[in-house]
């Protein structure tokens, strides 16, 4: 193939017209005669062999524990705009970002136009289309438009609300609720529950993480959150703290207690691993993340997975 021959090898197919993740553990990824394959050791989604990976027509290849991958291959994916992340197992750690985004900006001027409206007045002033979008994310949490213009106020009542879910939740599940305390200096003396809620909450923000850098948009500009470089990936993340943070952290404190040989940590990462993948969730934070700078364009979001929060008999605010 002469170089440049017919723009054949700087052509990409677009990103919207590709089939999103392809995630791949456990095996070597490798280039064979121009193509890309996945030698698998076989684990339970994926039987051992030898398979052509179709990189063109995904976004993000997502690697998995137990993978290697060649130069050749990174150097495939780079040319053709397929980005790649390696994650933990099941995608509750991200330890590296694609250092390609998506063939468009699209997503992230809207979401930076979004957090820099002000146009309801002064500096000082509440900020429209920040706010617009905060009330959005609280809406989609808590079930209702809450008709406050005070983020102040908005995060208020959330608190209250995640108060009381904590109570519920950790009655159904038969677990000793004492409050949330968490001492980031010394994270290992808080109790059981909390140290799950803790590394439930890591795994979740590692599954938004990838949604986030599959999408293009920026870590930064939270529109809840404000001070933390990943603000956007904490806003996203707390979507799903009462439907699969919190179940899933009180179900592994539950299993600790019968199986006390494996350690706490390992118990909320089978837990999470297992609730992400069977209710695609981080295909669903990549819908919410599209439907929330512009709700008119594709497939309407996933829904929120089935809270967990018990019975209106049990006092639940909602």
């Amino acid at each position: 193939m002469l170089k440049g021959r017919l723009g054949l090898e700087t052509a990409r197919v677009p990103h919207a017209d590709r089939q999103g993740l392809l995630w791949l553990a456990r095996g070597n990824i490798h280039v064979e005669d121009g193509t890309l394959r996945f030698r698998a050791a076989g684990d339970d989604g994926l039987p051992p062999g030898d398979y052509a990976i179709p990189f063109q027509a995904i976004s993000l290849l997502l690697m998995g524990p137990g993978t290697t991958i060649s130069h050749d291959a990174l150097r495939l994916l780079a040319r053709h705009g397929t980005g790649l992340a390696a994650i933990g197992e099941g995608g509750v750690r991200l330890y590296t970002a694609p250092p390609l985004g998506p063939d468009d900006s699209r997503l992230a001027r809207l979401q930076a136009a979004a957090w820099a409206d002000t146009r309801e007045g002064s500096k000082s002033a509440a900020q429209a289309a920040r706010l617009d979008v905060a009330r959005r994310l609280y809406a989609w949490r808590l079930g209702e438009v809450l008709p406050h213009r005070d983020i102040a106020v908005l995060r208020g009542i959330e608190g209250a609300r995640m108060k009381e879910t904590y109570r519920l939740l950790a009655q159904k599940y038969g677990i000793r609720w004492e409050g949330r305390r968490y001492d980031r200096s010394r994270p290992d003396a808080a109790d059981a529950p909390n140290q799950a809620i803790n590394h439930a909450a890591s795994a979740v923000e590692a599954a938004a993480a990838i949604a986030v850098a599959a999408t293009g948009t920026i870590p930064s500009l939270g529109f809840i959150h404000e001070d933390s470089g990943n603000a956007f990936i904490l806003d996203i993340a707390d979507l799903y703290r009462d439907s699969l943070v919190l179940p899933g952290a009180f179900e592994a404190v539950r299993q600790a207690e019968r199986q006390p040989g494996i350690s706490l940590e390992r118990h909320v990462r089978r837990q999470i691993t297992r609730r992400l993948q069977a209710d695609k969730v981080i295909p669903g934070m990549i819908d919410r993340i599209k439907a929330l700078f512009d709700p008119a364009a594709g497939r309407p979001p996933a829904p929120l997975p089935a809270a967990d929060r018990g019975s209106e008999e049990d006092g639940a605010p909602w």
